[in-house]
């Protein structure tokens, strides 16, 4: 007969298999969650030319709608996001999300992790702007025109000795929008008639900074 010890030893041999073949089925049944969702932090940032540059990060929500912690890296999987750029000459994004600004413009900036994407805009201005000039400074067009050549206007700021295109960063003003129809975020830009004649005034500001600069203002007649 077995004497109670050698019973004892059997039944924890038999528990101990018992956990492991449990444990062994749950490995095989069970599939980690995966990245289903990522926002990035902070949305359209703004960076400027030769200032300070802009940490981004990424949070996540995984496939059980769990809020899960991301970290960046190269590997693109797991827990772990990648971030790339749509321009490099406008502004760069190192393998941790450290946006730089390269010249003035928009980007597009991208964070990754498995089929999981997010994108945000970012915005890259001159911190050192102390003009801003349109041309021509005066335009006439007819009534009911199409936004294309020559009815289009360009910007360029005056920085540091330069003189960049900033058309696509600026913000258009009317003095009667009615009359005319603007195309903020284009390059050069490029206004668009109403069917009825009259005349107006237009112009930009530009944010370099912390400061506004304001543009001189061009005369358009619709005709």
């Amino acid at each position: 007969m077995s004497s109670p010890k050698q019973k004892l030893r059997l039944a924890g041999a038999i528990a101990a298999l018992a956990t492991l073949a449990v444990a062994v089925s749950c490995k095989g049944f069970f599939v980690n969650p995966t990245v289903s969702s990522i926002v990035i932090d902070p949305p359209n940032p703004t960076v400027s030319v030769g200032g300070t540059p802009v940490q981004l990060t990424a949070a996540g929500t995984d496939s059980n709608g769990n809020s899960i912690t991301l970290t960046s890296g190269t590997s693109c999987a797991g827990t772990t996001v990648c971030w790339s750029t749509s321009d490099s000459t406008i502004a760069t994004v190192s393998t941790g999300g450290l946006l730089t600004a390269v010249a003035a413009g928009t980007s597009t900036i991208t964070a990754a992790s498995g089929t999981a994407t997010a994108t945000t805009t970012a915005t890259v201005t001159l911190a050192n702007v102390t003009a801003l000039v349109i041309s021509p400074t005066s335009i006439s067009l007819s009534a009911s025109s199409t936004a294309v050549p020559p009815n289009c206007l360009t910007v360029k700021a005056t920085a540091g000795g330069s003189t960049p295109d900033v058309t696509a960063s600026v913000s258009w003003f009317s003095a009667n929008p009615s009359l005319v129809t603007i195309f903020n975020g284009q390059d050069p830009m490029c206004v668009q008639s109403s069917t009825t004649t009259g005349q107006t005034t237009v112009f930009a500001t530009y944010l370099s900074g912390s400061t506004t600069i304001t543009s001189n203002s061009v005369t358009v007649t619709v005709q």
